[in-house]
């Protein structure tokens, strides 16, 4: 985590879930959740990632970490991920589902596979993991789900419809579960990035690349165009909003889908 941000104890004893947690934003999440204070189940599809993935964490007396390999679209293997973390430090009280994936086919050429895999990564993987853990957090009467959307859930994008499709799934979702669980004591949020600077980016320059001939640094700097801002977001920035949104101060949020993306929506 950056030098000049302080470990605080704003959640402590407090046991975030984490997926898609080994590389950019959902790496920065975990480093941010843990330095407020709480201990940190980190899952994703290989160990090898996760270990580089705590290696970040600096070791604190009163918080702790836990890695749970798991491809979160295999329902089985996500619940031994999720037992496994609660088994060291109990229930989970903060869920951030932040596993996901986009690829670049036109409308004409998305296949029924590759229509299933965006839907299954990116939003039947958060319906699967937030019933895992919202009995427990009903019982409680507390807890934080948050969802990764993506400014592709709140505007259409050309050439990912099967990402933009499942996006819109789970700020759809987000906004119905919030309702339900209003009175209980448990919120539910959708945090909307726009192009951040992760691997995903980078694999997405490098097949435009390859489909249009175009230099790369020319697609990225097309890419950051569309933040009004000119740049690229952080991973930072979002998980930011992401640690924001599990503090006892923001109780009243509920039901948002948070855009940070510079003025693109």
């Amino acid at each position: 985590m950056p030098k000049e941000q302080e470990c605080t104890t704003a959640l402590l004893k407090q046991h975030a879930i984490v997926t898609g947690a080994s590389l950019g934003i959902g790496r920065a999440i975990v480093q941010e959740l843990y330095r407020l204070g709480a201990n940190v189940t980190l899952i994703a599809r290989t160990e090898s990632s996760l270990q580089e993935a705590v290696k970040l964490l600096p070791k604190m007396s009163d918080r702790d970490w836990c890695i749970a390999p798991a491809d979160v679209t295999d329902a089985k293997a996500l619940k031994a991920a999720f037992d496994a973390g609660q088994k060291k430090f109990g229930p989970a009280t903060i869920l951030v589902n932040n596993a996901g994936a986009g690829e670049g086919i036109p409308f004409l050429k998305l296949d029924m596979t590759a229509w299933q895999r965006a839907l299954d990564i990116n939003l039947t993987s958060a319906f699967v993991a937030t019933q895992l853990v919202l009995p427990a957090m009903l019982k409680a009467g507390a807890g934080r789900i948050i969802n990764m959307a993506s400014v592709a859930g709140l505007k259409g994008i050309a050439y990912v419809t099967a990402y933009t499709t499942a996006k819109h799934g789970l700020i759809g979702m987000t906004r119905s579960l919030a309702l339900e669980c209003a009175k209980k004591g448990v919120t539910v949020n959708a945090v909307c990035p726009g192009y951040v600077d992760t691997p995903m980016i980078d694999k997405q320059v490098e097949e435009m690349v390859q489909k249009t001939s175009r230099p790369a640094e020319e697609i990225r700097k097309t890419l950051a165009s569309l933040n009004p801002q000119g740049r690229f977001v952080r991973p930072e920035e979002v998980a930011a909003a992401v640690g924001w949104l599990c503090l006892p101060s923001a109780a009243a949020i509920n039901g948002v889908a948070l855009p940070i993306a510079g003025g693109e929506v």
